[in-house]
């Protein structure tokens, strides 16, 4: 069994077939999926899937290049959002140097709210960082010191300092696609370093696809081709990868574990 921890399903690239993209994800052993919102409407319609489809849950958040265009009511949204039975995570939410979409100092300020609700709601953070490691580090040291919260790196592709502050925070790290690419740089090594019970896998669909998909649209299918991956580079087999990485999900959020069961026992 598999699980997706970030998947984007209520995007539009996924209008037309969604039911024979959860079929293929059933058919791979993915036996559940963790639909993340990046902004207000993403966020209602990730709910809405979860309610729809018993594999699927929901986190809800604004994405760092989001939130300088959000209402002036989106972040109650959330809130109300993540009050939801099938919401598991907050965000995702985090720092973006890359895209600059958005000052910097609203990215922060939006992410210390995204912080501040996931500790109040005892929730999952679900961590966007792209260059931004010298920020985002200290930032989830000091969160989890003070909250005792903790989360997910979501897509990791952070440098070594990032990769310890994250671990030492307490966070899992979760690796896409990237992974698999022959210009992954340093990704393979930082894979290596992570302890086996501090993994998962995702996809980031319909963005990331691993190879030898690249250029396609990414499902959660694919997510097996991360975790072979992974098992390479820890020199484990796939049934090891496979099990430590969805006990690893299920810890993180703990709303995974009825949906696994459940999908687990047909």
């Amino acid at each position: 069994m598999l699980v997706d921890t970030h998947a984007h399903l209520m995007d539009k690239a996924f209008t037309d077939d969604l039911p024979a993209v959860l079929d293929r994800a059933a058919a791979a052993g993915v036996v559940a999926m963790v639909c993340v919102g990046y902004d207000e409407e993403s966020s209602v319609a990730a709910v809405a899937l979860a309610e729809r489809y018993p594999q699927l849950l929901a986190a809800v958040g604004i994405h760092p290049n989001s939130s300088g265009s959000a209402g002036p009511g989106a972040f109650q949204r959330i809130e109300q959002l993540a009050r939801h039975p099938r919401v598991v995570g907050i965000g995702e939410t985090g720092l973006d140097n890359f895209r600059k979409r958005t000052a910097p100092d609203v990215q922060r300020d939006w992410f210390r709210r995204h912080l501040a609700l996931a500790a109040e709601r005892n929730l999952p953070v679900i961590v966007h960082n792209r260059d931004a490691d010298a920020e985002v580090g200290p930032m989830l040291l000091d969160w989890a010191r003070e909250s005792g919260g903790s989360g997910l790196l979501h897509c990791f592709a952070g440098d070594d300092a990032m990769l310890d502050a994250g671990l030492a925070a307490g966070f899992t790290v979760s690796f896409a696609g990237p992974v698999t690419y022959k210009n992954a740089g340093g990704l393979p090594a930082r894979a290596q370093r992570v302890p086996l019970d501090r993994l998962v896998v995702e996809t980031d669909c319909p963005y990331l696809p691993p190879h030898p998909h690249r250029g396609t649209r990414n499902e959660p299918a694919h997510v097996r081709l991360t975790a072979a991956r992974i098992a390479e580079l820890h020199g484990l087999p796939i049934e090891q990868i496979e099990q430590a990485t969805t006990d690893n999900a299920q810890r993180v959020f703990p709303g995974l574990a009825a949906v696994i069961r459940e999908r687990g026992s047909e």
